[in-house]
């Protein structure tokens, strides 16, 4: 992936619906090449598909929080396992460093994600953890 890949990328996060007509204009490339970097992009799997972001998609959560967790043994299948049936769970991440995993909660109210929280918190094999509330977004994919 080039600088101008990178540029086309850029561009269409911050407008996937612009039209090649524009985004060639904005990048300074002919329409074809444009259209020919996307469908490279697409083919590669460097761009992995399109999505509408409604309204009511970011609403739908006023509390929001993301919660680092330690665990101690293997139990992090099984953990990810028990997190996957909650519905406050947004997203799983396994990462590296000090925590284990990094989950995405989503609530109505603070004391919906206090009780989410608890409940994580009981699970066998989680030794310690972490949340931050989320207080507003800037920018999303």
């Amino acid at each position: 992936m080039d600088k101008t890949d990178e540029r086309l990328i850029s561009a269409l996060r911050h407008d996937a619906r612009a039209s090649l007509s524009d985004l060639a204009l904005q990048l300074s490339l002919s329409r074809t090449t444009v259209r020919a970097r996307i469908e490279r992009l697409i083919q590669r799997g460097d761009i992995l598909g399109f999505s509408v972001v409604l309204k009511e998609d970011a609403l739908q959560d006023p509390v929001r929080g993301l919660m680092m967790i330690g665990i101690e043994g293997r139990g992090a299948q099984r953990i990810t396992r028990q997190l996957q049936g909650l519905t406050e769970v947004r997203a799983i991440h396994s990462t590296n460093g000090r925590w284990d995993l990094i989950v995405e909660l989503g609530t109505e109210t603070l004391e919906e994600l206090d009780r989410a929280l608890a409940r994580i918190r009981s699970f066998e094999g989680v030794q310690t953890s972490e949340t931050s509330l989320l207080l507003s977004t800037k920018k999303t994919t």
